[in-house]
């Protein structure tokens, strides 16, 4: 353990909020899923990576920053996870959630061969200038794409959040996550609504997969640990809750962070888990409980 000291533990308190921004953006996406479809969606890792490694292929082959590189990655993403779930996730999704569980198992399964193919088992970073540029906060230094990626975090969840509670679309989306079938006996197209939100789902994960793909290395496999990562956020801030996806990421970032500090960084991941499963068994709804609003219909 550590010697106790409060510059190093303001340090990664700072550390940890930021970084917790990045968490929240990776897990949003899945947020959407679970909370809407009730999908469990086994890949949404290997979204991530992805859009990892294209935006590693735009700064490596095109020089393309990769904050522009955004900008591309997350309509290719949206494309994707839009014909994902009309094709694949939609038809499954009427028998049962054995189908899509199962398929986005073996999503994953062919993502991660096809990466090792593609681009080998070797360790890739996407290394502009800000990469490991560091800015001062208060006397602290702090690496700048964490504050890149908190701020991004920010807008991201600004916009999911008026896009559910503030268009026709999100209202479309709450009715059909408070009851499919009574949402689609009043004109919702619910199958359309599913295939939008996985859409939105993945988009987000583009955004998050190329911020972390500059912030950390990244491998073939490296989907596994945003994946249950992004399960603890998720449950921790309340499924399908886009203010609570934010402050689960802030505290499962907060959290690694200080342990980090305290038992060294060998036991960030341990405990965070740790803490995770004790909030759990204390507050099962999570910070801010389960989404849910009141429904406007349409007349």
């Amino acid at each position: 353990m550590a010697p106790l000291n409060l510059q190093i533990l303001g340090n990664a308190a700072v550390d940890g909020i930021l970084l917790g921004g990045l968490f929240a953006i990776t897990a949003l996406g899945l947020s959407f899923m679970l909370g809407v479809m009730r999908l469990v969606n086994l890949w949404h890792g290997e979204l991530i990576m992805l859009a990892a490694y294209l935006g590693w292929l735009l700064f490596t082959r095109t020089g393309l920053d990769p904050l522009l590189g955004i900008l591309l990655v997350a309509p290719l993403m949206f494309g994707l996870g839009y014909l994902v779930q009309g094709s694949l996730l939609t038809p499954l999704m009427r028998r049962g959630p054995e189908g899509p569980l199962l398929t986005t198992f073996g999503l994953s399964v062919i993502a991660q061969n096809a990466f090792i193919l593609l681009f080998s088992g070797d360790t890739r970073t996407i290394t502009p200038t800000y990469a490991t540029s560091s800015l001062a906060i208060g006397g602290m230094q702090v690496p700048l794409i964490y504050v890149i990626g908190f701020a991004i975090s920010l807008v991201v969840t600004a916009g999911a959040f008026y896009l559910l509670e503030r268009t026709s679309l999100g209202r479309d989306i709450r009715a059909s996550t408070e009851d499919a079938t009574a949402a689609a006996m009043n004109g919702v197209n619910v199958s359309r609504v599913y295939a939008l939100t996985y859409a939105l789902g993945a988009a987000c994960a583009g955004i998050g997969g190329v911020i972390a793909g500059v912030a950390f290395p990244f491998t073939p496999t490296s989907g596994i640990s945003y994946l249950l990562n992004g399960f603890a956020v998720v449950v921790l801030g309340g499924l399908g809750s886009v203010p609570g996806t934010l402050l689960g990421g802030l505290a499962i970032g907060l959290v690694e962070s200080l342990g980090g500090a305290v038992f060294g960084d060998g036991y960030r991941d341990f405990i965070g888990l740790v803490v995770f499963l004790i909030f759990l068994a204390l507050r099962p709804q999570g910070l801010l409980g389960r989404a849910g609003s009141s429904i406007k219909w349409r007349t």
